[in-house]
């Protein structure tokens, strides 16, 4: 991104005025060292989760998953 136009471009964004492609969010999540799904999120709580989830391994992903399943197979029962 031009750096002549990104101030510009970011308060668009910010104001809705124009919504930005997928190529253009992973460039910002890079820069911000969040992942792109952080962009969707609702509220901070979810966010911050999928920071947290992000910088897991696959295992620990994993194992994130499996207790996930498990607290919500215990809490309906």
């Amino acid at each position: 991104m031009d750096e002549g136009s990104a101030s510009s471009r970011m308060n668009h964004y910010e104001k809705g005025r124009h919504v930005p492609d997928v190529e253009t969010l992973r460039k910002i999540a890079a820069e911000l060292n969040v992942p792109l799904n952080y962009f969707f999120c609702e509220d901070e709580l979810s966010a911050e989760l999928v920071c947290l989830i992000s910088k897991l391994d696959e295992e620990g992903k994993k194992s994130i998953i499996a207790e996930l399943l498990a607290t919500r197979s215990n809490s309906s029962a």
